[in-house]
């Protein structure tokens, strides 16, 4: 890389990072802790995919996802999921237009609210098979096809849906194939005794704080474009491949744990989550190269949703960060 190439990276990282800076101050505003949860919805937006957020009722969680709407110049949409729900509420239908006189009647499409920049698909998993379905389309493509005409999404796209790990009663599980469109899976945690005083202080009193806009459509796709051209050393890519491959319990040298808790390991798409999320965390870091610890440190997001637990794990408890965190312990950084 020329000199002058050099300070152009560093100029674009600095204007990066104040970029990100000014998102979380606007966001803190609002939301209390829950400093990774954030930064990993952000590496989502970043890498123009998917968010799955998993925590109990009441943490936040689509407070999390409104306010980073707010601070964002993004139309927003919010579905909430239900048991009743159709496809055809979330992508749009084909309805009869008549004209003034109403001599004349056409077929015109009405956009559902999937038609948006930023989409909370709130209780997610509380939507039948065949609604989750109408997702697949729109995260994988950035597209749906209605009546065999197909309509493109505006980019930036991203879908950020949560659900409630702990009921089981009017829900429906999602399947491998929609799971593994998610970039990352979140865990919000519960807030210590500081964090809820200070969630009470901001929420029991007169005033009510909000997140002022701060970055813009054009902005945003800047920096997607600059994620995309951070460099990866071969031996960090092949430590991502590497780590990847032992997730699944058929590979030669896999570890006693997944040979004997994992079903199916991560699919290529984990690959990929940890490449371009390595990079986003580097540039997070003021870095114009993502190192292994940037690996290390996006692997349980990036893979405890696409590592599938066999009988044997699900009966023993066995959680996937467990699984994945062995495999990290044993994996060396280079091989020879």
């Amino acid at each position: 890389m020329a000199e002058k190439d050099k300070d152009q990276a560093r100029a674009e990282v600095l204007a990066f990072t104040k970029s990100i800076g000014r998102l979380r101050e606007e966001v803190g505003k609002v939301i209390v802790g829950n400093r990774e949860v954030v930064d990993g919805v952000l590496t989502c937006m970043l890498a123009g995919s998917h968010a799955l957020l998993e925590g109990v009722p009441g943490l936040g969680k689509t407070m999390l996802v409104r306010t980073m709407a707010e601070a964002l110049e993004l139309p927003f949409s919010r579905i909430q999921f239900t048991p009743d729900m159709m496809p055809a509420d979330i992508i749009g239908t084909v309805v009869i237009d008549e004209t003034a006189s109403g001599a004349q009647r056409a077929m015109s499409f009405r956009k559902g609210p999937i038609f948006a920049n930023i989409i909370l698909a709130d209780e997610i998993n509380r939507a039948t098979p065949k609604t989750q379905s109408a997702l697949l389309e729109a995260m994988q493509e950035h597209r749906v096809t209605v009546a065999k005409q197909s309509y493109v999404l505006e980019e930036p796209f991203f879908v950020l849906a949560t659900q409630n790990p702990l009921e089981s009663e009017g829900t429906y599980p999602l399947p491998e194939a929609q799971l593994d469109r998610f970039f990352l899976k979140l865990h919000v945690t519960f807030p210590d005794r500081e964090e809820l005083h200070a969630i009470l202080d901001r929420t029991t009193g007169t005033a009510a704080p909000t997140a002022a806009r701060v970055l813009d459509r054009a902005r945003i796709l800047e920096m997607q474009k600059l994620v995309r051209e951070v460099p990866v050393a071969r031996h960090v890519q092949d430590y991502a491949v590497r780590l990847l491959q032992a997730t699944h319990p058929t590979e030669k040298g896999a570890l006693d744990a997944v040979k004997r808790f994992v079903k199916f390991g991560a699919s290529p798409r984990g690959a990929q989550a940890l490449l371009l999320a390595a990079k986003i965390r580097a540039l997070f870091d003021g870095r114009f190269a993502a190192s292994i610890d940037d690996v290390k440190g996006v692997t349980l997001p990036a893979l405890r949703h696409r590592v599938l637990l066999n009988f044997e794990g699900e009966a023993e408890g066995v959680k996937t960060d467990d699984v994945l965190g062995e495999i990290l312990k044993a994996l060396p950084e280079t091989v020879k």
